[in-house]
C-alpha cells in the first residue's frame, strides 16, 4: 500500500475545460429560453388617445374661447368656425396661459399672439394648430397628431 494519498479536491486541466465548454452551452440556452418566454408577453405601454371627442357645436358658441386642460388644448368659436391651439409650450413644454394680447408662458416667459405664432421669448417656434372635423354624428373631434396650418378653420354646416 502506497503512502501516498491524491488529493481529491484538485481538478484536471481537462475536467476544467469540459465544465467550462458545457457551461458555455448552457448559459447561452437558459437565455435563449427566458427571451423565447418574454415574446409570449406582449410588451404594450397603454397612452391616452391624441384623437378626441370635445363634444358638438352647440358646446361652443360664436366668440368663446375654452380651455380643455385635460387636453392640453384650447378650442376657440369664431364667426369662422372652429380652431384649436395647443397649450402646450414649444420651449419645454409648459402649460401656456391665455392673455389678452395671446398667450404667454409661466415658466419662461416665451410670449405668443392670438394665432399662436412667438413674438417674445425662448420658444424655438410657434404653437400648434391641431385638426378639428366633425363627425357623421355631429360631435366634434380634434386630432392632436395632426397639425394644420395656422389659420386653418372648421367651417361648421348650418
Amino acid at each position: 500500500m502506497s503512502s501516498e494519498t491524491i488529493d481529491k479536491t484538485e481538478i484536471s486541466r481537462r475536467s476544467f475545460l469540459s465544465l467550462a465548454a458545457l457551461w458555455s452551452a448552457v448559459l447561452p440556452a437558459i437565455a435563449l429560453l427566458g427571451g423565447i418566454f418574454r415574446m409570449v408577453k406582449p410588451d404594450v405601454h397603454y397612452e391616452e388617445s391624441i384623437r378626441f371627442r370635445i363634444g358638438t357645436a352647440e358646446n361652443f358658441p360664436v366668440g368663446t374661447m375654452k380651455k380643455l386642460d385635460d387636453k392640453k388644448v384650447f378650442i376657440f368659436s369664431t364667426d369662422n368656425g372652429l380652431h384649436a391651439i395647443s397649450s402646450i409650450c414649444t420651449h419645454l413644454g409648459c402649460i401656456v396661459n391665455i392673455t389678452e394680447w395671446g398667450f404667454q408662458c409661466p415658466c419662461h416667459g416665451s410670449r405668443y399672439n392670438q394665432n399662436g405664432k412667438v413674438i417674445a421669448g425662448p420658444a424655438p417656434r410657434s404653437l400648434s394648430w391641431h385638426e378639428i372635423s366633425q363627425d357623421i354624428d355631429g360631435s366634434l373631434v380634434v386630432d392632436a397628431s395632426r397639425e394644420v396650418p395656422a389659420g386653418t378653420v372648421l367651417k361648421l354646416k348650418a
